[in-house]
């Protein structure tokens, strides 16, 4: 079993079977920067006191949850008399409905959680439930009481376990009408769509979330580093030069930026070895120019100096 302790420990239950189970957050935050706020002239983290306005702070114990009813009326619960609402969902989470694998829009996933069965005892119907999610291509969905709310989660296979991810209900997600109502319903351009078809085709590759990184994590770390060693900070690039540019109220042609783009993207650099040509054309012409204009001043410092010779004699 993992390190980890669990942050909720119940029965999985499917019809008459109960499975002992255990979870366990799916994702950790050690790998983000966190900030404390800090009083500058001592150096020392700020802290807050609980204060009531004509009392002022007062203690933990003095503290209770309140429901405001009304303006500035409210209905006051204990610690004890919250935990005393009793929900079977707390200790148990049956699966009463199953829903193809792709059905659930991604939009409603909030969190994931890595489901383990709690003994060896309880191994052998967790395999059952697990492998017959797999066979089936379902997701089984329930209903759970974790850390004072209760989630509707979805449940589907993950490697040797099993995955839980908390949803939200329909009534927390925005309705996209009012965001999406001033985009025109127009088709794309079928050439313009078929070259950024190509280049999304080309760009196609298996999942793999290890290719990416946090660039913003890294370089606030290399910003505390920098400040631990009393450097100045160093600055830190971007891709910004590889974005096509716009300079002034030139609008960039859509076709030749995203054929560019398709140019960019086959291998053997034709794209640069066509600027170095270009580059080294210019430069050419250039050096040219530059000859030509020393030779023509040339002449004329020798014509006026002739002239001069002349009238002198």
């Amino acid at each position: 079993m993992p390190a980890a302790r669990p942050v909720w420990k119940g029965q999985l239950r499917l019809s008459l079977v109960s499975i002992p189970v255990e979870l366990y957050s799916a994702t950790k935050t050690s790998s983000k920067i966190s900030f404390r706020q800090i009083h500058e002239p001592s150096g020392k983290p700020v802290k807050y006191q609980k204060v009531v306005p004509g009392v002022g702070p007062v203690d933990t114990d003095e503290i209770l949850k309140g429901f405001e009813y009304e303006k500035g009326n409210y209905v006051l619960l204990s610690e004890d008399e919250i935990d005393e609402v009793k929900l079977e969902t707390k200790k148990t989470l049956e699966l009463t409905q199953f829903v193809g694998s792709c059905e659930i829009d991604p939009l409603y996933f909030d969190k994931p959680y890595f489901m383990v069965p709690q003994d060896e005892l309880a191994e052998d119907a967790f395999r059952v439930v697990r492998d017959a999610l797999r066979q089936s291509e379902k997701v089984g969905l329930g209903q759970l009481a974790l850390r004072g709310k209760e989630y509707l989660v979805a449940i589907k296979p993950c490697g040797t376990g099993l995955l839980l991810e908390t949803l939200h209900y329909e009534e927390e997600i925005r309705k996209s009408d009012s965001f999406f109502s001033g985009i025109g319903d127009e088709e794309a351009d079928e050439d313009l769509l078929g070259v950024a078809s190509e280049l999304i085709e080309r760009k196609t590759a298996p999942f793999d979330a290890g290719v990416f990184k946090d660039h913003y994590v890294k370089a606030l770390r290399d910003v505390i580093d920098t400040k631990l060693k009393k450097k100045r900070p160093k600055v830190v690039e971007s891709d910004e030069d590889e974005a096509p540019k716009r300079g002034g109220d030139n609008v960039i042609d859509l076709m030749a930026a995203l054929k560019e783009s398709l140019e960019k993207s086959d291998e053997g650099g034709k794209t640069g070895g066509k600027s170095s040509a270009k580059k080294s054309s210019s430069s050419a012409k250039s050096s040219s120019s530059k000859a030509g204009t020393g030779k023509s001043s040339s002449r004329a410092k020798s014509s006026n100096s002739s002239g001069r010779q002349k009238k002198s004699a």
